[in-house]
């Protein structure tokens, strides 16, 4: 995904109305969008011959926001140490670590203003500092508001909820703002009429108008992700702008494109209004947001996941690891098991599992429905806390590109599981000593992967510890073989294998059998 806002210099960065109040006497300023001011601009049913007066009316509150930024420069370019302990080494003079360099970028995208007293909604991503692995790279120097006459001002940021990608800006001045006002897009439909107005490639004030392809449309797996999905034009420098439909209401905030090119190809994002609207809200009024947390790493129900466990695809989601103090584990819910239903709702692939439980206050206690080894359970949870972003960033998990481990040749004692396609051997002292594990971990090593079996395309790899097999703790070839046999009796086409690599947790791969 690429989100749909632009960026100068050299920086490379990637029905009824919910209103909101304005802060001036009532009849002092309508908004843009109210009733009462889009009788005469609405198109009429059908296609529309024009949409000029709709724009015309919708046009003033809709703002063009640049930022001034100062971004830090790396400096490991030409060090040949880079992505080792001794990179910090490379850069340092007369024994001192030198001082990191800065230079200046801008970055630009598009907002709208949602009161008289001037509060702007724009994304978290256009006014955010940018980032890399290594964590914020800079800060965010000064935010320019420009309104669609022109006039420009410096803008305070109010609030930024990076997880919805949100933000709240504040202009000031003593006339009130032209403002619009939040829709309800529980009544959006696919095929509906929409039009966008933003500032693509810095060029202020472009309007676009398509039709709704898809309405809270998963993609991307986050807490918050579901998008009204849109064939209106939405390029870089749209970002944080409105989507109207044909009755002036603010209906979702365009946020990102799905595109190869990096330009428009039909496939525009926005986020609904019925999310964003709550969450702009709490962040006006400086109200923390909150959202719930069970504390596990999740998998999709794959065709082979489903076929190793036996159970119907799309049915749950399977959880690879549960953090050690959180929510999940305190209720018993473990690593392998198969959610199924969260607070009595199904987990599907457009209802997942961080959806519902993203959308559950903290401290409440629910229901959820498992299967475990084959069998159906049911725990109460009590939700926990959402981390932060950073928080959940350092957390680790499996990495199926990570180090071989070249110092484990296969001896006399390896062997080969044909069905799966592994050398495997037995762990002893030597093994354990070069994998660096302890001697309470139990398992079968693999030595060799044939690159035509499904082990391979699923990244498993010489050193990788296989700890159970259709969770059934293996050390043996034959423990190994009898399982396969026994999943093969049964009528599946896969196993799943908990496998633990070097300097990751352990985490579960269904395999295909040969």
């Amino acid at each position: 995904m690429r989100y749909a806002y632009s960026v100068t210099s050299a920086l490379l960065v990637g029905g009824a109305a919910i209103s909101l109040a304005t802060g001036y006497p009532a009849g002092a300023q309508v908004a843009q969008n109210d009733d009462s001011q889009m009788a005469r601009v609405v198109p009429r049913a059908g296609a529309p011959e024009s949409f000029a007066d709709l724009t015309a009316q919708l046009q003033p509150a809709v703002v063009n926001i640049s930022t001034r930024q100062r971004i830090e420069v790396s400096n490991n370019a030409g060090n040949p140490f880079a992505g080792t302990p001794f990179e910090g080494l490379f850069n340092r003079r007369g024994g001192q670590q030198q001082e990191p360099q800065y230079r200046e970028g801008q970055s630009l995208g598009s907002g709208f203003i949602i009161s008289a007293d001037g509060y702007v909604v724009t994304n978290n991503h256009v006014v955010a500092p940018p980032t890399s692995r290594r964590g914020t790279l800079g800060s965010v120097e000064e935010i320019t508001v420009t309104l669609a006459d022109g006039t420009e001002y410096d803008a305070e940021l109010i609030g930024t909820d990076p997880q919805s990608d949100l933000a709240v800006l504040k202009v000031n001045r003593r006339e009130p703002f032209p403002f619009v006002e939040f829709g309800d897009s529980r009544n959006a439909r696919a095929g509906d009429w929409v039009i966008a107005i933003g500032n693509p490639f810095n060029l202020g004030g472009t309007v676009t108008s398509g039709i709704i392809s898809a309405v809270l449309r998963p993609y991307g797996g986050g807490a918050y992700e579901r998008y009204i999905q849109t064939d209106a034009s939405i390029n870089r420098g749209n970002s944080g702008g409105p989507l109207f439909d044909m009755q002036g209401n603010v209906i979702g905030i365009n946020n990102a494109i799905l595109s190869p090119s990096g330009g428009s190809v039909g496939i525009g994002f926005a986020i609904p209004a019925e999310i964003a609207a709550p969450i702009v809200a709490q962040l006006r009024d400086g109200v923390e947001i909150e959202r719930g947390y069970l504390g596990v790493s999740i998998s999709p129900l794959t065709d082979d996941l489903a076929d190793s466990l036996g159970i119907p695809q799309n049915s749950g989601e399977f959880i690879q690891s549960v953090q050690p103090g959180e929510a999940a584990e305190q209720a018993g819910i473990r690593a392998g098991d198969v959610v199924t239903k969260i607070n009595g709702r199904d987990v599907t692939p457009d209802q997942t599992l961080s959806y519902l439980v993203a959308n559950i206050a903290p401290g409440t206690t629910i229901p959820v429905e498992l299967v475990r080894e084959g069998q159906t359970r049911r725990v109460n949870v009590t939700v926990g806390k959402r981390p932060s972003e950073e928080e959940l960033r350092q957390q680790q998990q499996f990495n199926p590109d990570g180090d071989d481990e070249d110092s484990m040749e296969p001896g006399d004692n390896t062997v080969i599981e044909e069905k799966l396609g592994l050398q495997v051997l037995p762990l002893n002292a030597q093994i354990r000593r070069q994998l660096g594990v302890g001697s309470d971990t139990q398992g079968l090593v693999v030595a060799g992967v044939d690159q035509n079996a499904d082990a391979a395309r699923k990244n498993l790899r010489r050193g990788d510890i296989i700890l159970s097999v259709n969770y059934r703790e293996v050390t043996t070839l034959e423990q190994l073989e009898a399982i396969i046999e026994t999943a093969e009796d049964e009528g599946r086409d896969a196993v799943l294998l908990r496998v633990q690599r070097r300097g990751s947790q352990a985490a579960y791969v269904a395999v295909r059998l040969r």
